[in-house]
C-alpha cells in the first residue's frame, strides 16, 4: 500500500483541470479545513472531495469489490475509511462548508464525467 498515491491522483488532476478551465480558482489539499480536502473553493465556501470506488467503498459500484486473501484486515481497513469520511463531512458541514463528493466511476469514460460535471457545475451556480 506504500505505493498508493494519496494526493494528484488522476482522478484528482481530471477534477482540477475541468475547474480552472471554467473558471473556478481552488486550493488543493487545504490545510485551514480538518482533514485536507482534496479541493477547496473558499469564495464558495466549498469543498470536493475526488473518493476511489474501491478504498471509500462506493456503494452499488463495481469497483466497490472486496479482496479474496486477508479479508479481515481489508474489512477493518474499508470500515476505518468510511468512518473517517463520514467525521470528515460532519465536521466539514458543522463549519460552514457545502460538501460535493465525486466518485471515481463517475470519471472513468467521456459520457461519465460529462454527466458528472454537469451536475457539478449545476451545483456550484447554486452556490454562487
Amino acid at each position: 500500500m506504500r505505493a498508493i498515491k494519496g494526493r494528484d491522483t488522476l482522478p484528482e488532476v481530471i477534477v482540477r483541470k475541468w475547474l480552472y478551465a471554467n473558471g473556478y480558482r481552488f486550493r488543493c489539499q487545504y490545510r485551514k479545513v480538518p482533514g485536507h480536502p482534496d479541493v477547496a473553493l473558499p469564495k464558495l465556501r466549498t469543498l470536493i472531495e475526488i473518493r476511489g470506488c474501491f478504498w471509500h467503498r462506493h456503494p452499488n459500484c463495481s469497483a466497490a469489490t472486496m479482496p479474496k486473501t486477508n479479508r479481515l484486515f481489508w474489512r477493518t481497513k474499508f470500515k476505518a475509511n468510511v468512518a473517517r469520511d463520514a467525521r470528515h463531512e460532519k465536521e466539514w458541514t458543522a463549519l460552514g462548508w457545502n460538501v460535493i463528493i465525486i466518485w471515481e466511476c463517475g470519471l472513468r469514460t467521456e459520457n461519465a464525467r460529462e454527466r458528472t460535471f454537469r451536475q457539478v457545475a449545476k451545483w456550484l451556480a447554486e452556490l454562487q
